[in-house]
């Protein structure tokens, strides 16, 4: 149902636009000044914003500058002195029309009636927005998978909301970029975005970096400093690692998400802020609270919406993907042609990256320069994952009265695993087919085919493979 914003700070005008809306069927929200009005739109974006020029703390068309142009929300302008030039400002500031007071309601309804156009273009947004989804691309993440598709559901859902985002991950699975994505996606867009990693402040700078302090507050401090809650104030700030942050200072974080307010050390000033908070972490957050990380009490404020990032090994054709989206970043930065052999693609899909995004990327970086060495443009990246765990477990205990079946079993799967699922690896050292192998495999129950085998990569890998 389309939603409309009348912003006007004589109530009369309000409640007489609020009733022509409402005649309509379409649902209405109030304001009688810009402050008031910006916090409507975070709380649900209008297809069309009734807005006065002469507010109480600025003019209605400095809501044109907070929304997307993309977006299709239309903006009338509403003035008490008509003339040419009003007109004429109201046009170049983006209005699709102007209102004169006492204000003619038959105009009022045409202007509703142009409401399906606005429509349009959101279906259109959203239809391409879909396409990207399917191409494996969300704001700035990038994945296909089932797993993925989700988190993007989740994303697209608490974005345009003011609601605290609480980010649950492992190391590297891209948490900065998801919240760097709902930031983008929300109607703080064009204000800023600042990321704090709490385990990597010194505790005893961390409050001061969180809300400032004032020259000569402390030893050291020469002038005045403007905290993360100041600086991002209309913006986003997202607290990484937040169960690292001191209990002490978890007990003013959670003054600032009731009150809106902080004080700089070394004042008793409060200074308001307006900042939407997003929050991570690589524990499980619950565990955090037992064990006194994390205030109860912080976590269920931090947690009202929270999203899971899967690990990239459970993300499947996601690897191959983000491998090559890393690598022809760096083909274009350096202006070289690498590409990945077979071989190598088989064991990106095989390794279970327990690095995640993070690991990936890396291993892309320096496979490239390992690739450069050899002048070649469009030389092949070579294959040289060094896997995070040593070597263990090279060799497979064969207790007597095994079967003979059995122990070929066994040895048929130490040896895959060995190599990192690379089965063509795995054929060649026992010494028989790919075929024979994949049949093997099949009767293990380890596989369900031929045609989907590599596509899997396998739970765990216990040693290296350098092929």
């Amino acid at each position: 149902m389309p939603h409309v914003l009348i912003v006007d700070d004589d109530a009369g005008t309000r409640e007489a636009l609020a009733a022509v809306v409402g005649g309509d069927g379409l649902t209405t929200a109030q304001a009688g000044d810009l402050r008031e009005a910006r916090i409507q739109l975070v709380r649900q974006m209008p297809d069309v914003v009734f807005a006065d020029l002469k507010l109480p703390d600025g003019s209605g068309t400095e809501l044109f500058q907070d929304l997307d142009p993309r977006s299709g929300v239309e903006l009338v302008v509403i003035t008490g002195h008509a003339s040419v030039e009003t007109a004429v400002d109201a046009l170049k500031a983006g209005a699709i029309d102007y209102l004169v007071k006492p204000i003619n309601l038959q105009r009022v309804k045409a202007i509703l009636n142009r409401l399906p156009r606005a429509g349009d273009l959101k279906a259109e947004i959203g239809t391409l927005r879909g396409e990207l989804r399917r191409m494996g691309r969300f704001g700035l993440m990038l994945g296909s998978s089932a797993a993925m598709q989700e988190v993007y559901d989740q994303i697209g859902r608490v974005a345009p909301t003011p609601a605290s985002v609480m980010l649950v991950g492992e190391s590297g699975t891209g948490k900065e970029l998801a919240a760097q994505t709902i930031h983008q996606l929300s109607l703080r867009r064009k204000q800023e975005f600042l990321a704090v990693n709490c385990g990597a402040i010194s505790p005893n700078l961390i409050e001061s970096e969180m809300f400032g302090h004032e020259r000569g507050s402390f030893t050291g401090a020469d002038r005045q400093h403007k905290g993360y809650f100041e600086r991002a104030n209309g913006g986003t700030l997202f607290l990484d690692e937040i169960t690292e942050m001191p209990v002490e200072l978890q007990v003013k974080l959670l003054r600032v998400l009731e009150t809106g307010m902080f004080m700089r050390v070394g004042t008793t000033r409060e200074i308001e802020t307006d900042v939407r908070l997003i929050a991570a972490t690589n524990r499980d957050p619950e565990q955090a609270v037992a064990e006194g990380k994390l205030r109860l009490d912080l976590y269920h404020r931090l947690n009202v919406f929270p999203i899971n990032l899967p690990p990239l090994r459970e993300r499947g054709k996601d690897v191959g993907l983000l491998a090559q989206s890393f690598l022809d970043e760096l083909n274009e930065r350096h202006g070289t042609k690498r590409q990945f052999p077979a071989a190598v693609r088989e064991m990106l899909a095989a390794y279970p990256w327990p690095g995640n995004v993070r690991e990936l990327k890396n291993y892309v970086q320096r496979a490239h320069i390992m690739a450069s060495a050899d002048g070649d443009l469009t030389a092949a990246v070579p294959l040289q994952i060094s896997l995070s765990k040593s070597m263990a477990g090279t060799a497979v205990t064969i207790p007597f009265g095994t079967s003979l079946a059995d122990a070929d079993r066994q040895l048929i799967l130490a040896t895959l695993e060995q190599c990192g699922g690379v089965k063509t690896r795995a054929a060649e050292i026992l010494g028989i087919s790919l075929k024979t192998l994949y049949n093997r495999l099949v009767e293990y129950g380890n596989e369900r085919g031929k045609g989907e085998a590599d596509d899997h990569a396998p739970t765990h890998v216990t040693g290296g493979a350098d092929v």
